[in-house]
């Protein structure tokens, strides 16, 4: 999927600057350094492309040459132009990076997790860029055995991520992957924790692992190396020298597979998942090498998960139920014949997942937008709801590795309240807070937070969640910041931001629009946002755009927006439809080249999302996605102030689409705002992986964003 886990936040400052005090016109300084620094020109080569009979010419495809000297020059001349005509910003950055810096406790600990008899939490330590992965035994007293030091296994690279982290059953092993390109290709490691060493036993470009409970084998699946799908499962015995058996191979490519373990250790899980429909294959996790058995064979438009507790397979399913419903089957006939009901469904609750114990079931639903969890007494029967305290927030399931536990761990954040991490006993219905994530010098009675709704084009309500510094006054002339994302159903989380309090104690109100497209209110807030019905998502974000304006939240001279990913998609359309309405806006590794990406299915994702975007190879899909694809889109108008941003090693959106989109707009636009490209040569799609240089690639962003709002103090 094109996700994007782009933090926008930020910290506190001197009162001087509250509320806008500073606040002026829109600075000329970059538009002057702009129109007196010619920017790169990247050559035009046209190439012809027919679909269907249309016939589009694409003057930039040659910037998908990754080893072409050439391309290479162009991006480093971007990005040095970028450097240059906001050089005299630098002074500016300085102090947002050292203010969001004074929002980090450098030096934290997380909340443990007990896996038997250990403790497993990971630290940081001020200075240092990752964090160091450690354990305790029997109690937090104990002495620290450290199990991965980051820092170290990063040392001499430019990027480096941890994928998967899984103990073993006994404790004793440790399965995790790595990546040190951005590409999120991982490497499959196993190391001996008793002996502190690495085994031999490794595998390449590794999604998912599981662990037998005899703790001698796993089980992992791993992707294609040119369209990075999912789609290979294999056992590995560990210290044997015989090539791995690969149990399953997903011939269709609109399908993914991954493998879990239920809680309850009995089986594991082979799941087959398209955008519409998954299929679920199962056997025993004793160690033993047993045949895959299907549950329920895939049909279209059914999806369906599963978990195992005391014999019975608990499953959620849409089967006859849009937003979800929970049955029940034996393992020795599971089919859908033989279910029977648990929960069923509610239109007006989705059913976002379960989380098997014991005694409990634990679902996490969503209704009216917000998230809630839920608590099935499976054997005394009845349920209830966890109450909470903010209008709006996100709420998760944690890390649970205890099936006998009837004591829950979950944690919450909203956009004024740090994360919190709870233990809640579902027995006595009370709770702990285990820790909160301390941010050093923030007061959060000094903010507030609310819900409000836009009407869309066709009357549909539209939730935008909204937090801002106590004070404020709807003038019509507040700065305000708006983000959204808007695809695969995937449902924004409000949460709680130290960096984005730069923004809010310079007088910025901050906006997440909840758009269709994604799964706020439920599977049909997707469906309507997505396919045929995209066009909603991008309409979505302009009614919240044009509510903030009509309620005097702010005014187009200070309305800036931003969105990653796919929802770089979304602020490129609208971009082209009404770039009128918006001052500046920032890109993230931005899926702008529609059309061209969805026609080239040598391309990772490209084929497994033809049923989220269309196949243009069909033409109706095409000539819709035509009108919205916004590399296709740009022409001659003016534009806002644009930054774009990619990453040269980026597997979801390549970097060529954020590069051609750039150049194209620089041959079209009318205006003399600054249009800036940043690629970071060493990263894949999430950007650094240094939690340092995070922070000072987000100093830049805000210093050119507050700027061209008018707010460079």
């Amino acid at each position: 999927m094109r996700y994007a886990w782009l933090i926008f936040g930020a910290i506190l400052v001197d009162t001087s600057l509250l509320m806008g005090a500073n606040s002026k016109t829109p600075t000329l300084a970059i538009e002057q350094a702009a129109n007196s620094e010619a920017p790169p020109t990247a050559k035009e080569i046209p190439k012809r492309i027919v679909t269907h009979g249309d016939e589009r010419v694409d003057n930039y495809f040659w910037l998908r040459e990754k080893d072409n000297p050439e391309v290479t020059a162009y991006l480093k001349a971007e990005n040095a132009y970028a450097e240059k005509v906001t050089s005299h910003l630098e002074p500016f950055r300085k102090r947002l990076y050292e203010e969001m810096l004074g929002h980090l406790k450098e030096t934290d600990v997380s909340a443990p997790v007990k896996r038997g008899e250990w403790f497993y939490y990971s630290r940081t330590e001020k200075g240092k860029d990752y964090p160091i992965y450690c354990r305790k035994r029997g109690n937090l007293e104990a002495a620290e055995q450290v199990i991965l030091d980051c820092n170290t296994l990063a040392k001499d690279k430019e990027f480096f991520s941890i994928g998967q982290f899984a103990p073993s059953d006994d404790n004793r092993l440790l399965a995790y992957t790595t990546d040190t390109t951005g590409y999120r290709q991982y490497t499959l490691y196993v190391k001996d924790l008793d002996r502190d060493k690495l085994l031999p036993d490794t595998a390449e470009r590794v999604d998912s692992v599981a662990w037998t409970t005899d703790n001698l084998a796993l089980y992992y699946v791993t992707e294609d190396k040119v369209t990075k799908r999912s789609d290979s499962l294999f056992r590995h015995e560990l210290a044997q020298k015989t090539t791995d058996d690969r149990l399953f191979f997903e011939a269709d490519e609109l399908y993914d597979i991954s493998v879990q373990r239920s809680l309850d250790r009995s089986f594991i899980f082979l799941t087959s998942e398209s955008k519409l429909s998954t299929e679920v294959r199962f056997c025993k996790a004793d160690g033993a090498k047993h045949d895959l058995k299907v549950i329920e064979p895939r049909s279209p438009d059914h999806k369906y998960f599963a978990a195992h507790r005391k014999g019975e397979f608990y499953l959620r399913t849409n089967d006859g139920a849009k937003n979800y419903r929970i049955v029940k089957a034996s393992p020795d006939n599971a089919g859908r014949s033989a279910w029977k009901e648990l929960v069923p469904h509610d239109p007006a609750v989705k059913i976002d997942d379960v989380d098997l114990f014991a005694n409990y079931a634990v679902l996490s639903e969503r209704t009216g937008g917000l998230e809630r969890l839920r608590v099935l007494d499976l054997e005394a029967g009845g349920s209830h709801i966890m109450s909470l305290p903010d209008p709006t927030y996100e709420l998760a399931v944690d890390l649970n590795p205890d099936f006998e536990t009837s004591v829950l761990r979950y944690r919450y954040s909203s956009l004024v309240a740090p994360e919190s991490f709870f233990d809640y006993d579902m027995n006595k219905r009370s709770r702990v807070l285990v820790k909160q994530v301390e941010v050093p010098a923030y007061d959060a009675s000094r903010y507030t937070s609310e819900r409000i709704f836009a009407t869309a084009s066709d009357g549909t309500k539209i939730p935008c969640s909204v937090v801002y510094r106590k004070g404020i006054v709807r003038n019509g002339q507040n700065p305000v910041h708006l983000y959204a994302y808007g695809s695969y159903g995937y449902s924004y989380p409000v949460y709680f931001s130290y960096p984005r309090l730069a923004l809010l104690d310079r007088g910025v109100i901050y906006v997440i629009a909840h758009i269709r497209g994604g799964g706020e209110m439920g599977e049909v807030w997707r469906d309507q946002g997505r396919m045929m019905q995209k066009m909603n998502t991008f309409t979505d974000f302009i009614a919240c755009a044009e509510h903030l304006i009509k309620e005097q939240y702010t005014s187009a001279s200070k309305l800036s927006i931003s969105g990653g990913s796919a929802g770089g998609l979304l602020i490129g359309a609208v971009l082209n439809m009404r770039p009128e309405l918006f001052q500046v806006a920032v890109a993230y590794v931005p899926f702008v080249d529609v059309l061209n990406t969805m026609l080239d299915a040598t391309l990772p994702l490209t084929t497994s999302e033809y049923i989220e975007w269309g196949n243009p190879n069909e033409k109706p899909a095409y000539d819709y996605m035509k009108t919205y694809s916004p590399y296709d889109n740009v022409r001659k108008q003016n534009y806002p102030a644009i930054l774009v941003r990619t990453s040269l090693n980026d597997s979801q959106v390549p970097y060529w689409e954020a590069a051609k989109f750039v150049a194209k707009i620089r041959t079209m636009k009318t205006d003399k705002h600054p249009l800036l490209l940043l690629t970071n040569l060493a990263a894949g799609h999430g950007g650094a992986s240094s939690r340092y240089k995070h922070l000072e690639d987000t100093s830049f962003d805000y210093g050119f964003m507050l700027a061209e709002l008018g707010i460079d103090q």
